[in-house]
């Protein structure tokens, strides 16, 4: 299994990385970030038909809560009606994870690469050997120069610069996507959920290479590039919250200022006293 691993996947990403290197002036960082941007264009099918399942999803909120206040206490029943709805909207609610089922392992033969490509010992040149193709533009390439900018590719970033771009960039790709909703326990589940994943990479940028977190960086920028022209902007990033908008219904005194609705009520009192005080008078005059 290892060797089907290491002949197709493994050794194809580890020479074309070294030959990209070999081609970009021999600059390992350079060659990650042409590698991410020609990945994700390649995944660009996979991208829109997530935002196409995200969107569609996301219409059919009103109708899926409904079904869960209607089917509450059978939930067999709830999960045959929700079945049912996406079949009739024609939404696979799995749509959703392809891109990132793809991208892991990506991310595990990356993660291999970096550590073969940039070998530091004679032992580990003599393995790298082993996975290297007879192309003359990887042959020239090794050993590589594992600094790009301040980074040493091979290990974390001790600056932390890195965690702080994979998270932010990962919390403005998920907002952009993420709809405000109106239910106060699943708006809690979203914002939770939008502040746990960028947390977590951010996490995992502290004890990886810094190539790959060059990678998730890269990939987070271009994400939301193809975010904002897909889905016509900044999408939900820059809209008002459902809780920054009237409901219907609402009485319309809660969104006066203070001092407008004390003074109505001062001037309905005096009304509403007036009142009292002309039937008083007319019963005491009969």
């Amino acid at each position: 299994m290892a060797e089907l691993w290491n002949t197709i996947i493994l050794e194809p990403i580890l020479n074309s990385l070294i030959a990209l290197c070999s081609i970009l002036g021999g600059s390992f960082g350079l060659a990650i970030i042409v590698f991410t941007v020609v990945t994700r264009i390649a995944l660009l099918p996979l991208t829109l038909r997530q935002t196409k399942s995200t969107k569609a999803i996301q219409e059919l909120q009103p109708k899926l809560q409904e079904l869960q206040k209607k089917y509450a206490k059978d939930q067999q029943k709830l999960q045959q009606e929700m079945i049912k709805l996406y079949r009739e909207a024609g939404v696979n609610p799995l749509g959703c994870l392809w891109p990132l089922l793809v991208q892991l392992p990506i991310w595990i033969v990356l993660y291999q690469s970096i550590m073969q490509a940039l070998a530091a010992t004679p032992e580990n040149l003599l393995n790298l050997a082993q996975h290297l193709y007879s192309w003359d533009l990887v042959t020239r390439a090794v050993p590589l120069n594992e600094r790009f900018l301040w980074l040493q590719l091979s290990k974390p970033d001790p600056n932390l610069i890195l965690a702080l771009l994979v998270g932010a960039t990962m919390w403005v790709q998920q907002k952009m996507v993420t709809p405000p909703a109106a239910d106060p326990r699943q708006q809690s589940v979203n914002n939770m959920t939008l502040m746990m994943m960028p947390l977590m990479f951010a996490l995992f940028t502290l004890s990886f290479p810094s190539g790959l977190a060059l990678y998730w960086v890269v990939s987070n920028v271009v994400g939301i590039v193809i975010q904002y022209f897909v889905g016509g902007g900044w999408g939900y990033l820059r809209r008002p919250s459902v809780s920054d908008k009237p409901a219907s219904g609402r009485d319309v005194t809660a969104s006066k200022p203070p001092s407008k609705v004390l003074k109505k009520g001062v001037e309905e009192s005096k009304v509403i006293s007036k009142a009292a005080e002309a039937r008083k008078g007319g019963f005491f005059r009969k």
